[in-house]
């Protein structure tokens, strides 16, 4: 009742899709699909035995004709050093990349900083997904028609970016940083598709739907260790299954009618209204700059089109 379908019947055959936090819950469904069209997918997780038993159970429950490949490679979205490593690992292996699925995250957890000192929130699902993306794009650039598909969430609508107080230094809150994390998202993917006009790549943010993955027992386990079973009777008609929060992804990365369309945001395979500050232009351009500053890659042009080399920020690695 409440989850859209990818109708698409396109396939996939000969492209490169990534796609982050992929071992497990949507992300693995993401992946499966994009395998039985043809795909060869990349499933970058931080968790690499997870992900191997992930491909052997898809490997195992996937049967027919023309499939694709199944490739883990490591990567951890809280420390810089494992995203350079693992974007300049793909580069090294990879002549094209079509699809990018920036799909991993973590939801309300308690108060922790990333390997290099940012709020773990915003700096798992906005600013890991920023450094990955920026340097793989001129890849994806010259690889085009190429899609980049944010995995956000309804919640950046109660969403602000508190530019004086970034890390939740002064007063933490799981849930206000969890929605400042998802408002970056869709700022960012408003601000590249911006970017990338008449590129030939096509940027999507987008709400999965309340989704029963390992994301939400956190939630649960964290917040609600007693009355949980209660919490998730009051949701129930609304929680979907990975396979069903899935298929916005798919929609975005698939669709035809979507592959005309960018800097969109989706939710059940349509699109959606955002708020009023994912809306802001300027604020969007603010947040960019500010990304560049936290990542550490000012001066990096990633808006180069010479696709087959290797970034500036990866060459001493």
């Amino acid at each position: 009742m409440f989850s859209g379908k990818c109708t698409s019947k396109a396939r996939l055959d000969g492209k490169i899709a990534i796609v982050t936090g992929s071992n497990t819950g949507i992300g693995k469904i993401t992946a499966k699909e994009f395998y039985k069209i043809g795909a060869k997918v990349i499933m970058a997780c931080r968790d690499t035995k997870k992900a191997e038993q992930a491909v052997t159970d898809i490997v195992a429950n996937v049967k027919g004709e023309n499939l694709g490949q199944l490739v883990v490679e490591e990567l951890n979205l809280s420390s810089f050093a494992s995203i350079k490593r693992c974007a300049k690992n793909i580069l090294e292996k990879e002549s094209k990349i079509h699809l990018l699925v920036n799909n991993a995250g973590i939801m309300m957890c308690p108060k922790s900083k990333t390997e290099d000192g940012f709020e773990t929130q915003f700096g798992v699902n906005h600013l890991g997904h920023f450094l990955f993306t920026s340097l793989l794009l001129p890849r994806i650039r010259s690889s085009a028609p190429a899609r980049i598909i944010n995995v956000s969430s309804r919640a950046h609508l109660r969403g602000t970016i508190n530019f004086e107080d970034i890390n939740f230094d002064k007063s933490y809150s799981a849930m206000n940083a969890y929605s400042q994390s998802k408002l970056a998202n869709v700022l960012f993917s408003n601000e590249l598709a911006s970017r990338l006009k008449d590129t030939g790549v096509n940027v999507y943010s987008l709400h999965p739907g309340i989704v029963e993955t390992e994301l939400g027992r956190t939630v649960d386990d964290v917040y609600f260790p007693g009355t949980k079973f209660l919490v998730k009777l009051f949701l129930y008609p609304f929680i979907k299954t990975p396979d069903q929060g899935a298929q916005t992804t798919l929609h975005c990365a698939i669709d035809e009618k979507a592959g005309q369309e960018t800097g969109l945001y989706y939710s059940d395979c349509k699109v959606k209204d955002t708020s009023a500050l994912a809306k802001d232009t300027e604020l969007a351009k603010k947040l960019w700059d500010k990304s560049v500053e936290m990542v550490g890659i000012s001066g990096y042009d990633m808006f180069n089109t010479a696709g087959d080399a290797i970034p500036e920020p990866l060459k001493n690695l």
